[in-house]
């Protein structure tokens, strides 16, 4: 049984051995983008181990700044973020990391949240393996094992620390009675009929940019990791069990394997690109474009479930920020994801800080555009913090002088005040979704220009399809969140979220029309009007 290493592609570390150069491009110049003159947009990377993340940020012209400078446009960290952090951060701030995404990054929360959300939507979560947390679920997984001994029937499962990562700890087991409840450990059935590439088993790395969780926007890399095993698979039996280079893709676990082969050709070696992995689809005539609407339906039907605790966890750090607000907080998530031998996506797990390690020119070339392309996406510029400034001391004042404030009716109030009052209410209500509306127009039109090799995936362009995760999403509200749920529900339903700049203008036009004839003003014909 080969010994599994202590180091490799990880979830992310707090101690950080900072690399000087990168491996493939020691000997190339960075190309730094010449300053601009009416301002800087400054990063601080000082928890980044990564030597690509600080080459991303030269090529961006962000300026790096000093290591206990927390004022940065752009904060990177490797690991997951304190709330306290994010409670603390300006409004023009970007850090790369979501309160609450633990809840699907951790194997045991994922395995807990998927879980309850098969129960009520089983067709829908059919993608992740049946799973048991230990020791709590210990006595319904020896249950199952029990029923399969009676219908003479034998199965293989997957043992995983429940917060482990690199491969460690990980092995393989038949004869599930002689495992005992008492370590934290992930169990998993295995899937023993894989999609295999020239005889040997893989895994996808998928890579995910999620740029808001209010409302939720998701993007998905058209390009990738293949990581493959490095002995030729055969179906696991007890004589077989221990080969770990056979029936685990971590790149972590295979590298130290004599057979790793470190080619640099795209069609050759032990790791290769989803992009070439695609074309080789396209050659054999399998559906290309079914493979990544399953993925994009893995991935979204996985963040759905993150969604109410993500939400609630930002809004926590967050209180009073209007729905629609530029987020703090962005992610780029690492979905592993094994293919049967039908091409059905599995997921395997989700890493909340992918290693942007770039020891093979694949890892250069991909990993480069994933980072380049997320930061274009994010359009920080550098007039957000001037804006967000001049915003605040503009609300500042509207506190001190009571402006922008409606006036309460009084108790004896008469029909017609009444009549006004709702009708400035409404008014009012319809300005500020015509200005997210407009601003949400605005974002789309910069996502369109610089999406470079990203796909939007969520909120989809096809309206039976945003129709089904709509549904998927007040059911994972209503089961994560409960006595919550309500008020997060009538926020989803607001007819007002559906519509178009040009119906909200006609509603205000006619908020207008109506208040002219409460005035007893001559009634007008509906126009076209100008709303600011």
């Amino acid at each position: 049984m080969p010994s599994l290493p202590n180091e490799g592609d990880n979830q992310g570390t707090s101690c950080l051995t900072l690399s000087s150069e990168l491996p493939y491009q020691s000997t190339i110049k960075r190309k730094v983008r010449k300053k601009k003159k009416n301002g800087i947009i400054t990063a601080n990377v000082a928890g980044t181990k990564y030597e690509i993340v600080r080459l991303v940020i030269d090529e961006m012209a962000f300026v790096k700044t000093r290591d206990e400078d927390e004022t940065a446009n752009l904060i990177w960290s490797d690991s997951a973020v304190q709330q306290d952090k994010i409670v603390e951060l300006r409004n023009y701030q970007r850090i790369n990391h979501f309160p609450g995404m633990g809840e699907i990054c951790r194997k045991d929360f994922l395995a807990r949240n998927m879980t309850k959300m098969i129960k009520s939507q089983p067709q829908e979560y059919s993608f992740i393996p049946r799973t048991w947390i230990f020791p709590a679920e210990y006595m319904q997984f020896q249950n199952y094992v029990k029923e399969l001994k009676k219908k003479r029937r034998q199965k293989t499962f997957i043992v995983k620390p429940a917060n482990g990562a690199m491969g460690h700890g990980i092995s393989l087991i038949r004869n599930g009675e002689k495992l005992q409840a008492q370590d934290h450990l992930i169990v998993q059935e295995y899937l023993d009929k894989p999609f295999l590439m020239e005889g040997y088993k893989f895994d996808l790395r998928v890579y995910i940019l999620v740029t808001s969780c209010d409302p939720l926007k998701i993007f998905l890399y058209h390009d990738g990791l293949v990581r493959m095993g490095t002995e030729k698979y055969h179906p696991p039996n007890d004589s077989n069990l221990s080969q770990l280079y056979m029936h685990l893709t971590n790149y972590s676990v295979n590298k130290h394997n004599e057979h790793f082969e470190r080619d640099e050709t795209e069609d050759k070696g032990s790791k290769r690109s989803i992009k070439w992995f695609t074309e080789f689809l396209q050659t054999n005539h399998l559906d290309v474009s079914k493979f990544w609407s399953d993925i994009s339906e893995l991935v979204v039907k996985t963040l759905i479930v993150a969604e109410p605790h993500v939400l609630h966890a930002y809004r926590m750090c967050r209180p009073g920020q209007a729905p629609g607000s530029d987020s703090v907080c962005f992610e780029v998530l690492g979905f592993d994801i094994l293919l049967d031998r039908k091409l059905k996506p599995w997921l395997l797990e989700i890493n909340r800080a992918p290693s942007f390690g770039t020891d093979q020119k694949i890892d250069y070339d991909v990993k480069k555009g994933v980072l380049l392309n997320a930061l274009k996406l994010l359009n920080i510029r550098t007039s957000d913090k001037r804006r967000n400034l001049a915003r605040q001391k503009a609300e500042a004042q509207k506190r001190l002088y009571g402006q922008g404030s409606m006036k309460r009716l009084s108790p004896g109030s008469s029909d017609w005040e009444k009549q006004r009052h709702t009708l400035e209410r409404r008014r009012e209500e319809l300005k500020e979704r015509l200005a997210q509306v407009r601003k949400q127009i605005s974002k789309e039109e910069h996502e369109n220009r610089h999406m470079g090799n990203y796909r939007r995936i969520y909120p989809p362009d096809d309206k039976l399809l945003l129709e089904k995760y709509e549904s998927l999403l007040a059911i994972a509200f209503q089961t994560f969140l409960a006595g919550r749920a309500a008020s997060l529900q009538r926020e989803l339903n607001n007819p007002l979220k559906r519509m178009k700049e040009e119906d909200i203008l006609d509603l205000l036009e006619q908020c207008e029309l109506d208040d002219e004839k409460l005035m007893g003003k001559s009634t007008r014909q509906r126009g076209p009007k100008v709303f600011d």
